[in-house]
Formats: structure tokens, sequence, C-alpha cells
């Protein structure tokens, strides 16, 4: 199941279908924002490909990207932001991606794959570091 087709946005079988045995974790981690960071607002928007930006109010949390088996989590991180993420303990591989990604006006972007509970972790102590700055 690919999450490329303009024409088929995901509804909730189709992302069991194509994330399998991560749909659990899909659905722990969009609980979690709802619930640490309420009202959140879950809008789908297409670019190449489906993904479902989480927002409270006009500030976007994180962007979730579907795929086959797995799903990214993908974050726009100003200064402050940047420098918790270093402080922070997190794994050495997320921190990588987050120095490699590209400095724009509007932040440093990055995306990081979640494929076990323990990604999931992460991605709540990122989206925590996100509404902290």
């Amino acid at each position: 199941m690919g999450f490329d087709d303009k024409a088929e946005k995901p509804d909730d079988r189709a992302l069991a279908q194509g994330l399998g045995g991560a749909k659990a974790l899909w659905d722990g981690f969009v609980r979690h924002i709802n619930e640490e960071y309420a009202p959140v607002t879950g809008d789908w928007t297409f670019y190449r490909s489906w993904s479902l930006r989480l927002k409270r109010k006009k500030r976007t949390i994180v962007y979730l990207l579907p795929r086959d088996g797995h799903f990214l989590c993908a974050f726009v991180f100003g200064g402050k932001a940047t420098e918790a993420a270093r402080a922070a303990k997190l794994p050495k591989a997320a921190l990588a991606e987050i120095e490699a990604a590209p400095v724009y006006a509007e932040g440093r972007g990055f995306r990081l794959e979640v494929r076990t509970a323990r990604d999931v972790e992460t991605m709540k102590t990122l989206a925590a570091i996100k509404m902290a700055s």
C-alpha cells in the first residue's frame, strides 16, 4: 500500500493495511499528542505523498508521513529547540539527523523513522522540545 496517490486520502483502514504492525505505534503517538497538547487538530495534506499535520492552534507540532511498515515524523526546529535537543538525552542517530538538517529561515527541518516503541519515545521527547521552545 503506497501513500503517494493524491486521489486516495488515507483512512484508518488504509493506514492499518500500509503501516502493518506500526499502526499501533502511530495510534499511540497521535493519542499522546492529542492528550498532551490539547486542543490538537489533524489535517491531511498532500505533497508527493500524504502526511498528517498535527497542530495546536496555528502551531504545527509534527508531520506524520505513513510508509509501508513504518512512518516518519517530520519536525521543524528553531534555534532554541535545536539547542534543547542537543542537551536532551536523544539517541545518537536522531541527534545526527537534526545536526545534518539544512537550516532555513523557519528553522531546521528533519525526518526520523518510527519502527519501534523506543522510536516513539524519542518522538515524544522531540514534540515536548518543540512545544517548550
